[in-house]
This record gives structure tokens, sequence and C-alpha cells, in this order.
């Protein structure tokens, strides 16, 4: 019963550095492959390295974020839409010669040209665009088409 009782505990204790040299052996591996292609250095020291390496990758995808939301901030300044309506304001003049033409950034801000032709010559307006609408003089018809349109033309 003793001799049986010591063969269980030396077969159990036999397993038990089985599992261990097995665990032992898939931990050493994975170390052998981390530290692969690398000469007299330790793991301590890659490591190292590569946390430095991440805090400077992490700093840089900060400082291009920040970037990023400027360059689109700014994006949103230039002229994005353009809207072209002609038409025929008097009925003495033949066609639709002429036009309103507004240019307009990501804002709705902007700027609307008004060409109107007459027989006696054309004449040129400028109206002021602040999100849409205008903002010391009201908008005609047609300039309300104008920036439909331009807002069409995204």
């Amino acid at each position: 019963m003793a001799v049986d009782l010591v063969l269980a505990a030396l077969g159990v204790v036999i397993i038990w550095l089985l599992v261990l040299t097995i665990f032992f052996w898939k931990i050493l591996s994975h170390y052998n492959h981390l530290t692969k292609g690398v000469s007299e250095k330790s793991l301590k020291s890659v490591l190292e390295r590569l946390l430095k390496e991440n805090d400077l990758s992490r700093k840089d995808i900060d400082y291009l974020k920040g970037y990023c939301a400027k360059i689109e901030k700014d994006g949103l300044l230039h002229i994005q839409k353009v809207g072209l309506v002609r038409f025929n304001p008097f009925k003495d003049t033949g066609g639709d010669q002429s036009f309103i033409l507004s240019l307009i950034d990501g804002n709705n801000t902007g700027v609307i040209i008004s060409g109107l032709y007459s027989r006696s010559g054309t004449r040129w307006y400028a109206k002021k665009i602040v999100e849409g609408k205008g903002t010391e003089h009201e908008l005609t018809d047609e300039e309300k088409k104008a920036l439909k349109e331009a807002d069409n033309n995204k």
C-alpha cells in the first residue's frame, strides 16, 4: 500500500514535470521567436526600443490628426460650390444674356455676382453671402436659384 502510494505520487510528479517541460519549451520558443535576428542584445533592450518607437509613432499620429483637422477646417474656406443662372430681366432685350454667378465655400459663405445686360450696357452687381443668406441686401429669386444650384453642384 505504501509502495502504491509512492508510485502514484511519483507518477503525478512525472506528469507534472512533463507539463512544466512543455510549458517551459513553449515559453522558450516564443522568447527565441521574439529575439530572432537580434545579436548581442537582451530582450529588455529590444522591448525598450519598441516602446520608444511606439511612443514616437503615437506622437506622430497625434500630430497628423491635428494637421488633418486643420487642413479640413481650412478646406471649408475655399470655393467649393459654383452656380450659374442665365436669365432675361428685361422685356426689350432678346435672349438670356444676363447671368448670376454664385461662388460659395464649404460654410455657404461667399459672393454672388450679377451681370444685367440691357441695350444701354451691362451692369455688374455683387452681394456678400454669409451662411447661405445675403448680409447687406435681400437676394432676388434668380440669386436664390443660383445659390440652390451651387448647393446641388457640390
